[in-house]
């Protein structure tokens, strides 16, 4: 036990640890060790020595009246006050005596369990220390090799001094990866279990992993010029980002492309050939759900409620929708709103012999084709 404050300072050494939190989790562990060995209900407090290195356990005692019950049932607890008298002839009931104690007369089993509850304290403090390090990096990307795949494809990062997790419902679809590959994904929780210590677990599905990708990116995004406002992804297939400037320079939708779509293509790379939309965001409803159906071209915008009804040409219909509806489907997650699409019919005029304009409808294809059947 001798100088075991030197071996304290050399153990938060080590673990990175400041050394008065260290002395902090070695007081705890005295204690508890105490509370094992000695008496488990009784009340106890540690000082250290700083000057010749050591530590000292003091045991609380309670002065109680003469004939007190508890001095039967508790005698490590409490002291008479004719006893307590002789210890300090100014004392008065319900003062609190200290005696100290050395977890040494309690023999090798007390300093080995003294040594694991040291272990034990240690480790949960540094646990404490990287959980707060780790909390405040959530809704950041993250990276590292790749160091297991299990056979339910969950895949196992280290990041720094730490093994993170990326199940497989997190990863994009078609994605795998190899032991020694190096991956990136957004930090989504961080917890620490009793078991196995403190758990990370990252994303490459989540919305917030393409912003953060685009703001590495795109220099203007990182500096505030151009403001993600809203995203919305079906990973690796396609997502829609609402950009906008905060400075009238700026193009939002072209700074974020950039020249020949070179910025926009290598988070598009990164996120397995995922084909991004940038548009112009707009506090107008109207408007702004008018751009997210790009690349179809819309004839007008009615909000009702939650609904926005999109009035379009036939022809533009299937753009609108998109391959399995993907297009109609990230413009309603982007915007908020229900989209229901009518279509507008497609018109012709003709001028008459007296010079007026007279309009026709579009004959149906279908009646086309019964006139020039067999």
């Amino acid at each position: 036990m001798e100088k075991i404050i030197d071996i304290i300072d050399s153990i938060a050494h080590e673990k990175g640890l400041p050394p008065e939190s260290a002395k902090e989790a070695f007081k705890t562990a005295v204690i508890q060790t105490a509370k094992r060995v000695i008496c488990e209900e009784c009340d106890f407090e540690v000082e250290i020595d700083e000057k010749n290195r050591n530590y000292r356990l003091f045991q609380k005692i309670t002065v109680v009246p003469e004939g007190d019950p508890r001095l039967a049932d508790e005698p490590e607890k409490y002291i008479s006050l004719q006893e307590a008298k002789e210890i300090d002839p100014d004392v008065v009931i319900g003062d609190e005596l200290t005696s100290e104690v050395k977890l040494e007369d309690y023999g090798r089993s007390a300093a080995a369990s003294l040594f694991r509850e040291i272990e034990y304290h240690i480790q949960r403090f540094v646990e404490e220390q990287m959980f707060n390090k780790y909390k405040v990096m959530i809704g950041t990307i993250v990276n590292g090799p790749v160091t297991r795949v299990d056979s339910e494809q969950n895949t196992y990062i280290e990041i720094e001094e730490v093994r993170a997790v990326l199940p497989k419902r997190n990863r994009i679809k078609g994605e795998s990866f190899r032991v020694g590959e190096t991956v990136k994904g957004i930090l989504r929780y961080v917890g620490i279990d009793k078991k196995f210590g403190i758990h990370l677990e990252i994303s490459r599905t989540m919305p917030k992993f393409l912003e953060e990708l685009l703001r590495q990116e795109v220099p203007e995004i990182a500096d505030g010029l151009v403001v993600i406002e809203k995203s919305a992804r079906i990973p690796g297939e396609r997502a829609k980002v609402a950009l906008m400037a905060t400075s009238p320079r700026v193009d939002p939708v072209g700074a974020t492309v950039g020249v020949r779509g070179v910025r926009i293509n290598a988070v598009s790379n990164e996120l397995h050939g995922e084909n991004i939309d940038c548009i112009e965001y707009s506090p107008i409803p109207e408007i702004f759900v008018a751009r997210s159906m790009s690349p179809a071209i819309i004839g007008s915008v009615k909000i009702e409620g939650e609904k926005a009804i999109v009035a379009l040409p036939s022809d533009q219909k299937s753009k609108a929708i998109g391959k399995s509806g993907i297009n109609i489907r990230l413009a309603s997650m982007l915007t908020g709103f229900q989209i229901e699409l009518q279509e507008i019919p497609s018109t012709a005029t003709c001028t008459t012999e007296d010079g007026e304009k007279e309009t026709e409808k579009t004959v149906n294809p279908d009646a086309l084709k019964a006139l020039f059947s067999e």
